[in-house]
């Protein structure tokens, strides 16, 4: 067996590329399936934004989709997914109806408008351009923290980013996950340096450092961007792709969408809240089926929530700060100048 790599590529049957522009702080990363891979997507946040998902209800015709795009830009972003689209045309990919051919791509995308970047792009927005580039660049290695649609995101205390892990099933099933963390709260327990997704980390992935002993009243303080002044909306969102080499139906996608919004739930202090965008994508590029179809789907969903945390803490701990005044500062600026990167 090809030795994993901890990220959504050890799933086999996609690829993954980033594009970024640094004097925008923002930017696209695409996933490209070798095949039409089975899908769904949960939406639990408050304030979602999002292209195609209608498709992915199992009770909708389409039987798999071609690509899925996580991006910076807010509704702006939106048009990254067009940029992916022309790109597969190109390649002769997409859906058949008679003669026309349509790739099929649906897109989440985060809020990182105020984070220093200069969004003054003129009449249209550079997503589209940037999403073509990400499509482009796609492949089985890519890069984590402050780069592609993680390169602008940002948490309450700390410089978010993109994240990945991955796992193997007791029955052989590769597991991945990929995140941008732009999140309303903190991963971080109290003020650091602990991790909250620290009790499912392997190695030292991000880090090493476990739980603290204890986690105490004031460790679990709650706090989130935009508290302290009424007048900035708490805008924010942690968008992923959970993906799976096994056999799924479009039902199992949906549930395991579901599912793995427990990752959320194990890697930051607090999701899902009015101004989150918070939305999973799951999908199924059926290389390994279910032997047993209960067991094993129980154990896919219970790694993808553990891979999600594993992947939000990541994000945070693999991104570098941006170059603006006042911009927040990485993990590794506060926690790990003295740990080898």
């Amino acid at each position: 067996m090809t030795a994993l790599r901890n990220l959504i590529t050890d799933v086999a049957g996609l690829r993954v590329g980033n594009a970024h522009d640094e004097a925008l702080a923002s930017g696209v990363t695409a996933v490209l399936f070798d095949e039409p891979a089975v899908a769904s997507y949960a939406v639990n946040g408050g304030a979602p934004g999002t292209r195609d998902t209608d498709l992915l209800e199992p009770d909708k015709v389409v039987p798999g989709i071609h690509a899925v795009v996580l991006s910076g830009g807010s509704a702006f972003g939106l048009d990254a997914a067009g940029g992916v689209q022309a790109f597969l045309r190109e390649k002769g990919i997409g859906f058949a109806v008679g003669s026309a051919l349509v790739p099929l791509v649906p897109q989440a995308i985060t809020f990182d408008l105020l984070n220093g970047g200069n969004k003054e792009w003129g009449r249209y927005p550079p997503y589209r351009e940037l999403g073509y580039e990400a499509a482009k660049a796609a492949g089985h290695d890519f890069a984590l923290g402050t780069a592609g649609g993680g390169y602008g995101a940002t948490t309450v205390d700390l410089k978010g980013g993109l994240g990945s892990a991955s796992a193997v099933t007791s029955a052989g099933h590769t597991v991945g996950a990929l995140v941008i963390v732009n999140a309303l709260a903190s991963t971080l327990v109290g003020g650091g340096p602990h991790f909250w997704a620290g009790l499912f980390e392997e190695g030292e992935e991000f880090g090493g450092l476990g739980h603290p002993p204890r986690i105490t009243p004031e460790m679990r303080k709650l706090d989130w961007k935009g508290r302290a002044s009424a007048a900035t909306p708490p805008t924010s969102t942690t968008i992923a792709l959970i993906a799976t080499d096994a056999v799924l139906t479009k039902a199992q996608a949906k549930r395991l969408a579901v599912i793995s919004h427990d990752g959320h739930a194990k890697g930051l202090r607090f999701a899902h809240a009015l101004y989150d965008g918070d939305t999973i994508f799951a999908a199924a590029t059926g290389k390994k089926p279910l032997k047993d179809e209960a067991g094993d789907f129980i154990e896919i969903g219970a790694l993808a929530a553990d891979c999600l945390a594993r992947a939000i803490a990541r994000g945070v701990y693999e991104a570098t700060a941006l170059p603006f005044k006042d911009a927040q500062p990485a993990w590794r600026d506060r926690f790990g100048k003295d740990r080898p990167s």
